[in-house]
């Protein structure tokens, strides 16, 4: 069995609703994963947009994940601290938890989400960011799977 990350909001390589955009409600999509490999003690979760005209664009950082949870809902709030103890750092739009895809107008941006399973717990302070997050996971990533999605603006 293959680590996966899926989402009911939008099938591999498919249409990111607008619900889950700057342009509609800027709810988190719900994401389920599966077959976490052994030994994971917690899971860490990035969405970018490699195709954002300033570089890399980063909508999302999580980390602290349980390795037992199988998800996460649509509509995480903001929160720097989630009630199963997930932590969630600052985007680039200098914010804490999820910002939707906001792209300019023309053609579809991809936005990776990208799941680690982890060998320890990570220990960074809410509201951290991506840098300091990849850093952390250096070496103690035990695998990695992805789900993509795309947007654009009309």
């Amino acid at each position: 069995m293959a680590f996966e990350l899926t989402s009911t909001a939008f099938p591999p390589g498919g249409s990111i609703p607008r619900r889950h955009t700057c342009d509609g409600d800027d709810v988190s999509p719900p994401l389920a994963w599966k077959d976490v490999p052994p030994g994971t003690k917690s899971l860490a979760l990035v969405c970018d947009d490699p195709d954002a005209p300033a570089g890399t664009w980063v909508h999302w950082v999580v980390w602290a994940v349980p390795a037992s949870a199988s998800g996460l809902p649509e509509g995480v709030p903001p929160s720097a601290t989630l009630p199963d103890g997930s932590r969630q750092g600052r985007n680039d739009f200098k914010r804490t938890g999820w910002g939707g895809p906001c792209p300019p107008r023309g053609g579809p941006h991809r936005y990776f989400f990208r799941l680690s399973a982890v060998d320890r717990t990570i220990d960074l302070p809410a509201g951290a960011t991506r840098a300091e997050l990849d850093r952390t996971l250096e070496g103690h990533t035990l695998g990695r799977t992805e789900l993509m999605g795309r947007y654009a603006r009309q």
